[in-house]
């Protein structure tokens, strides 16, 4: 996969590839990251990209000229690219979206800076806004690192294990189970027996019961919408029942 990244602030996303999964990514072929920035495409001396809000109010507004030249640029760089703009009106990241943007062959993730972008550029070049999170960052760079770094665990080979991403947090609709290393005994605090007995059965029932359990605690909203099959009730039921006797 292709990602081209439009920022004024290149050296900030070439960073996401020193290290960690995008690295390995990179390195294998999976993944190219680049960037484009829109002060390359200034029109004066001063290499200007921002100016004052029509209608007053705090804060500048990156322009459009230079800001559509460089996303153009990107589109000529980046053949069939979806382009995508960091955004906190956008659409939430989820897992879901995570997978179709691993999908794609080619992406351009946009950094809007200051109070925002012209929006023209959004109804003319942008095909569609992404957030990660409710909340407002100085810019865009750090949530299209996240972008990244979260597509980067879903492409082929990348991962040294496979069942890495399908034991992630949410790729059930559950959050991850707890884990442990050693040593066995850590202040006072054991690893729970079932893990060092062996029993490779007993163990998977017990970490499937753990995530639901933490999902339960952690994100009731999400233990609700995913709701329970015949094998979580199973293991609930079992869970409750062993509860009540150890209690007696």
């Amino acid at each position: 996969m292709r990602v081209t990244v439009v920022t004024l602030f290149p050296e900030l996303v070439a960073a996401v590839g020193d290290s960690g999964i995008p690295r390995v990514a990179m390195e294998s072929g999976a993944l190219q990251v680049d960037t484009i920035s829109p002060r390359d495409f200034a029109v004066n001396r001063h290499r200007t990209v921002d100016d004052r809000p029509f209608g007053g109010g705090p804060g500048m507004l990156m322009i459009p000229e230079t800001l559509a030249a460089a996303i153009s640029a990107a589109k000529k760089r980046t053949i069939g690219a979806r382009v995508l703009l960091m955004s906190p009106q956008g659409r939430r990241l989820d897992r879901a979206a995570v997978h179709a943007l691993a999908d794609e062959a080619a992406l351009i993730l946009v950094c809007g800076r200051y109070e925002g972008i012209d929006h023209r550029v959004i109804d003319t070049l942008v095909d569609e806004q992404v957030s990660i999170g409710d909340y407002v960052l100085s810019g865009g760079e750090l949530g299209a690192m996240v972008v990244i770094d979260a597509i980067a665990r879903r492409l082929p080979g990348v991962l040294g294990d496979a069942e890495s991403v399908v034991q992630d947090s949410f790729e059930a609709q559950l959050l991850d189970h707890p884990h442990y290393t050693r040593p066995d005994v850590w202040q006072g605090m054991a690893v729970p027996d079932v893990l060092r007995s062996g029993d490779h059965r007993a163990i998977e029932a017990w970490r499937e019961l753990q995530r639901l359990c933490v999902t339960a605690t952690a994100r009731p909203d999400l233990f609700y919408q995913r709701g329970l099959d015949e094998r979580a009730r199973a293991l609930l039921t079992a869970e409750w029942l062993h509860s009540a006797a150890t209690n007696v």
